[in-house]
């Protein structure tokens, strides 16, 4: 998979293994620079279009993050909020 836009659940599992995962990504304070603006939900039928959902079983996830502090070695920028219907995935 080269693109989670692509793809209608957004389902993740968070790894520690940058090798592994679909993508590396670093976080942000401020929105405007944000490639995803993502909010967590901890219901899986909702996780769609920005709406996340992180699961601990790796096989059933949509694809596989890693969390950088590097923000040129990350593949996108994620800032995170608290209002669901702000969440949206910008290429």
């Amino acid at each position: 998979m080269l693109w989670c836009e692509c793809v209608n659940s957004q389902v993740i599992y968070i790894t520690d293994n940058r090798y592994e995962a679909d993508y590396q990504v670093c976080v942000t304070n401020n929105r405007y620079e944000a490639d995803w603006i993502v909010y967590l939900t901890n219901k899986k039928y909702e996780a769609q279009g920005g709406i996340m959902f992180a699961t601990t079983d790796r096989y059933s996830a949509d694809y596989k993050i890693y969390f950088t502090t590097n923000r040129y070695q990350a593949d996108r920028k994620i800032y995170y909020t608290t209002n669901k219907y702000e969440a949206k995935l910008k290429k």
